[in-house]
């Protein structure tokens, strides 16, 4: 096949994997505060989009970790075809498109490592692959950032709590002010998901333009390939965003407004740091970290550890799943022009046939759910029983 037209084939499946990261991922930002009342559903969706955009274009440091680190560059170029990296984006939407129907968390970031690496180490050999890459920019901020954006949540819950409680008989001060707090706090992490999840795409992108010999080694993205992969994910946050919001289950209804407000801080604050420094982390594990730390923080909470290990699971499954499915695709493409057309005719065979098993089943709490709503039923918070008086008066 021509080099060209593979070139432009890619840059085509790797917009399209951005706009399904977009109606993925996105509409996690926005679930606390429509859940609490804060912000109309539609206008959330809106909004989400529009920062997904402007977050785009304030950073490239993940870009190019993803351009210019995770695949090694030989003496005569990058270690990786345009081809190979075909298969790896099939790799990362199939992958993503499956755990979407089965309602599996899992992280769009990841399944698009996945899939580079499962297809890099089929068309060039293990040592295409950069370890210390994956182990410093994706694997360690996978497992620590949640961990720190928990934490900050948790101790934001308590603080917020301890600021807002009772003093002795009087009225309880209103907690409700967090509610408005959380349009700004939601916005903020938009705009994060759009300066780390944006830029994947970009550095995918990017990566296919140096191995077809468009663009110089250890450059950076183009200011059309940021504004694309900007429209992209934005159009996917405005049109995929809606539905999932829109059919999310109890988990996060659950989170009250001072929760809600320290969990998309902490989220925010982690992936803006993340992204300055060019860690192309999961956006949603970040999340749900900060939903189960501020869940914690709220006095009474308990963790449901089957929800929590379902989460887990999903989050580990991801990357070698996503390799494998790559590795298949890249081993497939081998054939030849004849390879590409069959990759090319499953992949949409099987997006279709999942799309239309999502349109015949039921969209509810198991199939169809938020991940970060999810992890909002990793946290169990102990009711307060009524008084025995209350409860006489109730029955009367």
């Amino acid at each position: 096949m021509d080099l060209t037209l593979m070139v432009v084939l890619v840059i085509a499946l790797a917009l399209f994997f951005d706009f399904t990261n977009g109606f993925h991922d996105t509409a996690n930002a926005m679930a606390t505060p429509i859940a609490t009342g804060a912000i109309k559903p539609k206008a959330a969706v809106l909004l989400a989009a529009i920062l997904n955009l402007v977050g785009a274009f304030l950073s490239t440091e993940v870009a190019q970790t993803i351009s210019g680190g995770l695949i090694r560059e030989g003496e005569g170029g990058i270690q990786i075809s345009p081809v190979m990296i075909f298969a790896g984006l099939i790799g990362a939407i199939v992958w993503n498109m499956i755990t979407w129907l089965l309602g599996l968390p899992s992280s769009s970031s990841h399944a698009l490592f996945g899939g580079l690496i499962g297809a890099a180490i089929v068309g060039a050999g293990f040592a295409a692959v950069d370890y210390g890459v994956v182990v410093s920019k994706l694997l360690l901020p996978a497992v620590l950032a949640p961990l720190i954006a928990g934490t900050v949540a948790y101790l934001g819950t308590k603080l917020a709590y301890a600021i807002t409680r009772r003093q002795g008989n009087s009225a309880a001060p209103k907690r409700g002010g967090f509610r408005y707090g959380q349009i700004f706090s939601s916005s903020l992490v938009a705009l994060a998901h759009g300066t780390n999840d944006a830029q994947k795409t970009m550095g995918v992108i990017t990566l296919v333009l140096i191995a077809g010999g468009f663009q110089s080694a250890g450059s950076g993205p183009a200011f059309w390939v940021i504004a694309a992969c900007g429209l992209a994910i934005a159009l996917g946050t405005y049109s995929g965003g809606w539905r999932i919001i829109r059919t999310m289950g109890s988990g996060l209804t659950e989170v009250k407004p001072a929760q809600g407000f320290a969990a998309e801080t902490s989220t925010a604050s982690a992936i803006l740091a993340s992204s300055h420094l060019g860690f192309a982390l999961s956006t949603t594990q970040v999340a749900s970290g900060s939903v189960i730390g501020s869940g914690l923080g709220r006095k009474g909470a308990k963790v449901r550890w089957n929800t929590a290990g379902r989460i887990g699971i999903g989050w580990l499954l991801t990357l070698p799943a996503a390799g494998g499915v790559g590795a298949l695709a890249a081993w497939v493409a081998h054939l030849g022009v004849a390879g590409i057309i069959i990759d090319a005719v499953a992949g949409i065979l099987i997006i279709l046939a999942m799309y239309m098993v999502s349109r015949r089943s039921k969209v509810g709490h198991d199939n169809a759910i938020s991940d970060v709503d999810q992890a909002g039923e990793v946290v169990k918070i102990k009711r307060k029983r009524k008084k025995k008086k209350d409860r006489l008066e109730a029955g009367l």
